[in-house]
């Protein structure tokens, strides 16, 4: 109890202090719309427990006083607990009348209370053109509708108000039902409100009583109240029509009198009758304009002015702790269409369903829209999130407008982690998880410069595979026939002493030249007359009894060794004999017969083996014959290394169709790489034109079916475009083939059968040449082997070189074709629809129209404009 008499005594004390403070105002209570002609209320009441001692106002100029002031006094004593408090009014009325049309304030009024003065705040009064015509129209209105039970529109009538009527798609429109009247309304029923076909709708303001408040429309003061406020969003461009909003009003009016009745009647009796009056408001038509193209991949749907913020939940964190990333649009547009930005995690941070809130003001086009990003980090250390992009159409500007915020710094502490004993041990326990795709891309672009060829030319059935092939295959055959000569000249003795004449000659030469430095003069003589005898009998197949002077003699000059050479050899043979039997002619004479013995048998020899073919001066002119043309092909290509490098550049800095521009001007060259039409095909989807991204990875195959980077990139692109066929199981053997064949590239392949077929032709010269029966049989059999592989290199080559010329294969490429049952317009049956990047196979073609049958066996006629071959 004694708390209880404590809170009421503070209770009123706060009551008595709120009662004092408030007399330090004057509060005016007049209304703010009047006609010319009317007469009007002004009060001023002054609230407090002591009444003022003096009170002094001047209407002013603006208005005529016509009565007043009429004071008024009232006064309120409460006693609680026996505390005893109260509170007086004190009220002062004046009559006015304006004096003249527009918009005035009050003056002041000021008044003395307990010796301090006060003041009334300025109070401002619009002053609309007279009423007297109006009134007596209404009244003589009010009149005849209790004769024919009908009220003017004029007097009552329901207006719906749109801000505008030409906007672009998602620009907010304001719109305001009201009801207006100068009849006395008891009521509405069966309300019937628009249902805006077309919009995305928002009911703003819904009063659940109705309240008129004076209002001025088409110079006229109405008492208007308001019964509904949206806000519109058009969600379709063209022109849509608002529905009318309809209520009915129930409406008191006076009913007519007799005049029979006595004037008294009418005091006592009730005179007024209640109608119903069906309102209707007009009908609106909204012109929506398209927002423009070329909207930038941030693009929100956000329509008016905006700018965008983002904070973190919490700037540090642990790992696998939770967090939340909120993104805040604040402006003024379509706030409540405004969709999620998107937002780029780092690297292993699991991000869950986006949440959004959104606080508007009154009118339902201000205000801001958050949204919320939950994430929980996976992995400790320093990370930036962002930074967040957003663009919105700019209603004023009439452009699309891109903003973003700062990027957001977030440090990940290490979690706590589960400590788990094992043997005394402490063995921290990390929670570990598979490797996730984050997301799918297609692989980059071959940044370094390829080989270019031309389009369509193999290395199989060129003239350098033939001159390989035949190069082979003569080596081979010219191999046997050494290896048979070499046997013919092993069996000959005669051929061999021959071949072997002046390496024996060397031979004793050499042992002549040690006599020489030892000084045995007899000898030497006798190696060097060896050496000159043999070397003669080895090479000119001479028996010894045959070796006399003149014998040498004739057969050298049969030879075709000149005289000279051919005397000084004899006369070399000659002092050797006559060395043999006379005394020592010193070491000078000794050294002049070898050196005139090494150059006789040298110049001999020389002139017996002939010129020889200049094997090397041939292969050489044969290497130019293949090095000039790529010399030529090198300095041909400067152009198209310019053409590459720009076009590399321009993929990586995102410039996607100034990289198909580079790339093309390099096709139509008539130059062509596997890379090349990768690289196209790559800048095609990045620029969004999956169709032909599709036919230039076909393209990229069909020239090399190996390379995977394309084959994988045209699996990706397959993903996205919309028609799905199954395909007819192709037969297993087949399909292993094509498999096998496709590991290389029809090049490779070629080469491989080269390389196979060199083998087989060594396997060969082994099994003819070898003198055991075990060196046969690896020939035989690596010959076998050999064999099989060559050939198959050989098919391999010629399927993917078959398959390359063959023009077959083509890509829709118009966005929607339809497939007919015969080639003509008129009279054909649409069989079915096909959608860009399909890939179709072509039968037969009959002037514009080309029969085409799809991978699961439907065939028809499509139009050659929708296709392209590959």
């Amino acid at each position: 109890m004694i708390i209880m008499r404590k809170l009421l005594s503070i209770i009123t004390f706060f009551t008595v202090t709120v009662a004092a403070l408030a007399q330090s105002s004057i509060s005016v209570k007049a209304p703010n719309l009047v006609a010319s002609d009317e007469q009007f209320n002004v009060v001023f009441i002054i609230n407090g427990s002591n009444k003022p001692s003096d009170f002094n106002w001047d209407p002013g100029a603006d208005f005529q006083l016509v009565w007043g002031p009429q004071k008024g006094y009232s006064s309120n004593v409460q006693i609680i607990n026996g505390k005893r408090s109260g509170s007086s009014q004190t009220t002062y009325t004046y009559v006015l009348i304006p004096q003249k049309t527009g918009t005035f304030y009050l003056p002041q009024a000021t008044a003395t209370v307990k010796g301090k003065t006060i003041t009334s705040a300025r109070y401002e009064i619009k002053v609309a053109a007279g009423q007297t015509s109006s009134a007596a129209a209404s009244s003589a209105s009010s009149s005849n509708s209790a004769v024919t039970g009908d009220i003017s529109g004029k007097d009552l009538f329901l207006k719906l108000t749109l801000d505008k009527t030409k906007v672009v798609m998602g620009e907010p429109i304001k719109a305001v039902l009201k009801l207006y009247q100068r009849v006395d309304i008891a009521g509405v029923e069966a309300a019937k409100f628009p249902t805006f076909n077309g919009f995305w709708s928002q009911t703003v303001q819904s009063p659940a009583n109705i309240e008129f408040q004076r209002e001025e429309l088409d110079g006229k003061i109405y008492n208007a109240a308001l019964i509904r406020s949206y806000v519109l969003i058009p969600q379709q461009s063209g022109t849509i029509t608002v529905d009318p909003a309809e209520m009915v009003c129930l409406v008191n009016v006076r009913s007519g009198s007799s005049s029979g009745n006595s004037i008294f009647d009418s005091f006592f009796q009730d005179d007024m009758t209640r109608i119903r009056k069906r309102v209707v408001s007009s009908s609106y038509k909204v012109h929506v304009s398209p927002l423009p193209s070329g909207a930038p991949a941030s693009f929100g749907g956000g329509v008016g002015s905006f700018t965008v913020t983002a904070r973190l939940s919490k700037n540090s964190i642990k790992a696998h702790d939770a967090a939340s990333l909120f993104v805040t649009v604040s402006g003024k547009g379509n706030v409540s269409l405004l969709e999620a930005p998107k937002v780029t995690f780092p690297p292993d941070f699991d991000a869950y369903d986006t949440k959004s809130t959104q606080n508007t003001d009154k009118s339902g086009t201000s205000g801001s829209k958050t949204f919320e990003y939950p994430f929980i980090p996976r992995s400790h250390g320093k990370f930036a999130i962002g930074p967040v992009e957003y663009s919105y159409y700019d209603i004023n500007a009439r452009k699309y407008v891109t903003i973003k915020t700062q990027p957001i710094g977030l440090d990940v502490s290490k979690g706590n982690v589960e400590d788990n004993v094992k043997g005394g041990n402490i063995v921290p326990s990390v929670d570990r998880n598979d490797v996730k795709n984050l997301g799918n891309d297609i692989r980059f672009i071959v940044s370094k410069e390829p080989s270019f060829a031309r389009e369509g030319v193999f290395f199989l059935g060129s003239l350098l595979f033939w001159i390989l092939l035949l190069i082979l295959t003569a080596a081979t055959v010219l191999t046997l026939f050494l290896f048979r000569k070499m046997a013919v000249r092993r069996a000959d003795v005669a051929g061999t002493k021959n071949r072997k004449a002046t390496k024996m000659a060397l031979k004793r030469l050499r042992h002549a030249g040690e006599y020489l430095k030892q000084n045995l003069y007899s000898a030497f003589y006798e190696e060097l007359h060896r050496a000159l005898l043999g070397f003669i009998s080895d090479k000119l197949t001479m028996s010894v009894e045959d070796l006399n002077k003149d014998n040498i003699s004739a057969a050298l000059k049969e030879c075709g060794i000149d005289d000279g050479l051919n005397k000084s050899f004899t006369d070399l043979v000659d002092a050797c004999e006559y060395a043999r039997y006379s005394p020592d002619a010193g070491h000078s004479a000794m050294s002049a017969h070898f050196d005139s013995a090494v150059k006789v048998i040298s110049s001999i020899d020389s002139k017996m083996k002939g010129k020889k073919n200049n094997i090397a001066g041939a292969a050489v002119i044969l290497m130019l014959l293949f090095v000039l043309p790529g010399i030529r092909l090198a300095a041909g290509n400067n152009h198209s290394d310019s053409l590459w490098t720009k076009g590399v550049s321009a993929y990586t800095n995102g410039n996607w169709s100034e990289a198909v521009a580079r790339w093309g001007a390099i096709e139509k060259t008539g130059a062509g790489s596997p890379e090349l039409y990768y690289n196209i095909g790559n800048a095609y989807y990045k620029s969004g034109d999956y169709p032909h991204s599709i036919l230039y990875y076909e393209r990229a195959l069909k020239s090399d079916p190996s390379y995977s980077d394309a084959r994988y990139n045209l699996e990706l692109v397959n993903g996205l475009i919309k028609d799905k066929i199954d395909p007819v199981p192709e037969f297993i053997l087949k399909s292993w083939a094509r498999d096998i064949s496709y590991i290389l590239s029809s090049n490779v392949w070629a080469v491989l059968f080269l390389v196979f077929a060199a083998c087989l032709f060594v396997a060969v010269i082994l099994f003819w040449t070898s003198p055991k029966s075990s060196g046969r049989k690896l020939g035989f059999y690596s010959a076998l082997t050999f064999l099989i592989l060559s050939l198959c290199s050989l098919g391999f080559s010629a399927w993917q070189k078959n398959e390359y010329t063959k023009v077959d294969s083509a890509i829709v490429m118009s966005p929607v074709s339809s497939v007919k049952s015969s080639p003509s317009s008129e009279s054909s049956k649409d069989l079915f629809v096909l959608h860009e990047g399909t890939k179709l196979k072509i039968i037969d073609e009959l002037g514009e129209w080309n029969n085409i049958e799809l991978a699961d066996g439907r065939q028809g006629w499509i139009k050659k404009d929708n296709i392209e071959i590959i």
